[in-house]
């Protein structure tokens, strides 16, 4: 964030620059920074002001003719931002932004260009806006924001305490002692909008809130078991994930959905690898609506599939081979049944996903057809 703030503040002078004639001196002497040949050696301060208002705007150091130090920039004759750079031209060392009052609004350190250490940006007012921390490798290993009111808004730990003296990580982040924390983190109206709980700089449980104070989402971890459960506005649960952690992310093992009303409508479970082993669906009235039992592997993976009436009875089930892009193709023997559970059409087909025989019995049982079915579609009624 800090070295995107900053490029953004340096493209923002440097469009302004572009638009007003600047004179430039070192030790009296007039120097064009954009010509190497009018400060190569010279060694000090290079003053800018703008030519029309004669207000200073930049200074920057020259050492024997490199630009290397302090850098300035001035708004309206007042100190804006400053930094130092190498003799790469990357930021090296302390660099900091104040607002019209002088008050300084972002601090961070820098080395060969990128942020290291602790990074703190303030509100207008002076109170904290954001606190975050930096490594090299690595980036911005722990942050924390807050709001006008001085409220804690966001949170994000690191492995070890890193934030003091901004934060008092330790103790938020669970480090301090054997008991979990708590923290709540408010809006910028002050609202509270979540709660969580850390220990030893994991989240262990968190709980985001709607507008009425009713859970949005749930999140809790247990060992390497992770359960998310997300809710409606009024209250009720809509869907539950339940996902095992691994090194580099986290593996779904199970996923429920929920009706308006709480009703379980869709279940979905995976093996330890991830691979979906069963998808089950639900009418609203509680009974069965569908369900798939999924085996083998690669091209050989294969999914037994059930369709049920509201009733309960079966409706249809048979097998289909799961392509690589799960594309489901019918195989062996497909069967539908009416409502009180009688076979009333049967489908039979090649490995291939092709039709080969079609039959249909009746209400009452009674065979009504019985066809012999081509690859081109055409079919005769099958020999006896």
């Amino acid at each position: 964030m800090f070295r995107t703030a900053l490029l953004s503040a340096l493209m923002f002078v440097a469009a302004g620059l572009a638009h007003a004639v600047q004179d430039c001196e070192v030790g009296g002497q007039n120097v064009n920074p954009a010509n190497g040949s009018t400060t190569a050696g010279k060694t000090g301060l290079m003053r800018c002001k703008d030519r029309d208002s004669g207000e200073l705007q930049r200074e920057q150091e020259l050492k024997a003719g490199v630009f290397m130090g302090l850098v300035r920039f001035y708004e309206k004759g007042k100190l804006a931002r400053e930094h130092s750079v190498n003799e790469k031209g990357n930021m090296d060392g302390r660099s900091r932004e104040f607002s019209p009052a002088g008050q300084v609004i972002r601090e961070a350190t820098y080395r060969n260009g990128s942020a290291i250490g602790l990074a703190r940006a303030f509100y207008p007012g002076g109170q904290p806006k954001r606190a975050s921390f930096h490594e090299e490798p690595g980036g911005e290993r722990a942050s924390a924001e807050w709001n006008e009111r001085g409220q804690l808004s966001l949170l994000r730990c690191g492995d070890r305490p890193m934030l003091a003296p901004a934060l008092d990580d330790a103790r938020l982040c669970g480090f301090a002692g054997t008991a979990a924390s708590n923290v709540e983190l408010f809006d910028a109206q002050g609202k509270l909008r979540s709660r969580m709980s850390f220990a030893g700089g994991k989240r262990l449980s968190g709980e985001s809130l709607y507008d009425n104070g009713q859970p949005s989402v749930q999140e809790e971890v247990t060992g390497s078991t992770r359960t998310e459960r997300r809710f409606a506005a009024d209250g009720v649960k809509r869907r539950e994930i339940v996902s095992t952690l691994v090194e580099r992310g986290a593996i779904r093992q199970r996923e429920l959905d929920y009706s308006e009303r709480g009703t379980l409508v869709r279940e979905q479970r995976w093996s330890p690898a991830g691979e979906l082993v069963e998808d089950a669906a639900y009418y609203l009235n509680g009974q069965p609506r569908s369900k798939a039992v999924y085996s083998g592997d690669g091209a050989a993976r294969v999914a037994e599939i059930t369709e049920f009436h509201d009733n309960g009875q079966r409706a249809a089930q048979g097998r289909y081979s799961v392509g690589v892009r799960s594309r489901q193709l019918p195989i062996g023997t497909h069967q539908r049944f009416n409502a009180t559970g009688m076979l009333v059409g049967e489908t039979i087909n090649d490995d291939k996903g092709r039709t080969l025989r079609e039959r249909a019995w009746d209400d009452s049982g009674k065979l009504v057809r019985d066809d012999e079915v081509f690859e081109d579609g055409s079919r005769k009624a099958y020999a006896k």
